[in-house]
């Protein structure tokens, strides 16, 4: 499958398509350590979105703590600046097999496509940390964008429609993603264009899996639900942003 051909469905599922002012302010010299950095961060913050959702709504406590075991080098890296992030490859692997609950009749469906999903985003975070060394960028912590807030401010608060909106949230985030990787790489560094085009296959299964998952889980026609979130994350998309992230909006 070519790019056009992978970029089609999700180009149909979001409503809106980037910016070109976005592109624009994406490659000035002056956004680029920016744009890697919150690249970096976006991957861990996929990876705890994802485990986030195992630990409460399939796991017992003890696989819980072994997928917060799996996840803490990562975020100490990030959080506490401990730990060379050139071990980090070791650590990406779970220390025990996690079971599902009981009671969670979506439980390893949810375990089996999340954990994969994890493992490919720490995978990428490794990715961009080797990206960022190459170009000599030193990690630093910044504040996150408006993106993610925006979407899950309007996920609904009882269950399961609450996880169901999650997972069409993350459906998006995964899709813009990967529309985004796809309209940067003409435009950057030829190695850098390279490792974004590497990682279209794997966003754009990502969004797919967690819209499988929604479908699944609320076992009712979700399109007017997925309608609704795709022009709330276009809305995010084009209009007025000042501040220039991965995800952010129209440049003011």
């Amino acid at each position: 499958m070519n790019t056009a051909e992978l970029l089609a469905p999700i180009n149909t599922f979001l409503h809106a398509t980037t910016p070109d002012a976005w592109v624009e302010e994406a490659t000035k010299p002056e956004n680029f350590s920016m744009l890697l950095l919150d690249h970096l961060i976006c991957e861990l913050k996929a990876s705890q979105s994802a485990m986030f959702l195992i630990r409460k709504y399939a796991v017992d406590k003890e696989s819980s703590d072994a997928l917060l075991a799996w996840l803490q080098p990562f975020e100490q890296y990030v959080y506490k600046r401990e730990g060379d992030w050139r071990d980090l490859p070791s650590k990406n692997k779970l220390s025990k097999s996690v079971i599902p609950r009981s009671d969670s009749k979506y439980g390893q469906d949810l375990i089996d496509k999340m954990v994969l999903l994890i493992k490919e985003e720490l995978h990428h975070f490794y990715q961009v940390l080797e990206m960022m060394d190459h170009f000599d960028i030193e990690y630093r912590s910044i504040t996150p964008s408006r993106y993610a807030k925006g979407l899950l401010r309007h996920v609904k608060t009882h269950e399961p429609d609450a996880l169901v909106d999650k997972l069409i949230c993350g459906a998006y985030i995964e899709a813009r993603s990967c529309e985004r990787f796809a309209k940067l790489a003409p435009h950057v560094d030829a190695k850098l264009g390279e490792f974004y085009i590497s990682l279209l296959r794997s966003e754009a299964r990502h969004y797919q899996d967690y819209l499988s998952l929604a479908t699944d889980i609320a076992g009712k026609d979700i399109s007017e639900r997925i309608a609704y979130f795709g022009e709330v994350e276009a809305e995010l998309i084009t209009t007025s942003d000042s501040d220039f992230k991965f995800h952010s909006g129209l440049p003011a």
